[in-house]
């Protein structure tokens, strides 16, 4: 199968449902099992490593200064990691009916900009600490798209309109988005994955 990213699949109980795992800057495909357990612990895991090094972390596309994307990187980053989903889950998953990306920091944003940018390959996403990922660039319908949005009001790195932003831009096209704010920084907190865990499981 296509193999650009390093990744890690552990079958879940039951093989309708899938959780596509992006970790933030730094992270690996590990990083988000637990939280991923936490969401739906029947569901099959498949976490993804970023391709793109900063300062030896890895990311999913690159940055040209903190919270300025090279765009045109971000865009052949979003086509590939596309292309390996797409061939991942049906090597891995050929049964899956719900497929949910969870993403924090820069994979919520590679996740954004696939939900925006490509046809449907999830249908659900849960995105913790998200901005919008461009500008001024065409964006899919996403009538079918199920968003939880969860973000620090204090967040250092991700100032609170960059989050309403993209809530808006997913919501002008169509998507339902629950957008939950807490009173913290950047960090992926407890109460964040408990909410998400609710949400999921509200439909």
């Amino acid at each position: 199968m296509n193999d650009t990213h390093q990744h890690i699949f552990i079958e879940g109980t039951d093989p309708k449902k899938v959780l596509i795992l992006l970790h933030g800057t730094g992270g690996n495909e590990h990083d988000l099992i637990n939280v991923g357990k936490h969401i739906d612990s029947t569901a099959s895991l498949l976490g993804v490593r970023g391709n793109v090094m900063e300062g030896g972390m890895p990311r999913y596309f690159r940055r040209l200064a903190e919270g300025v994307f090279d765009e045109e990187d971000l865009f052949f980053r979003a086509e590939q990691l596309y292309l390996f989903l797409k061939d991942a889950l049906l090597h891995y998953a050929p049964k899956s009916e719900l497929v949910t990306a969870i993403g924090y920091s820069n994979g919520a944003n590679i996740a954004a900009t696939l939900l925006m940018k490509h046809k449907k390959i999830m249908d659900r996403s849960i995105l913790f600490h998200a901005m919008v990922p461009y500008r001024n660039q065409p964006v899919h319908e996403l009538n079918y798209a199920q968003i939880f949005i969860g973000a620090g009001v204090n967040d250092p790195i991700i100032p609170k309109n960059e989050t309403q932003e993209l809530i808006n831009v997913l919501r002008a096209k169509g998507a339902t988005v629950e957008d939950n704010w807490y009173n913290n920084g950047h960090q992926l907190t407890i109460e964040e994955v408990q909410q998400a865990h609710n949400w999921y499981n509200s439909f």
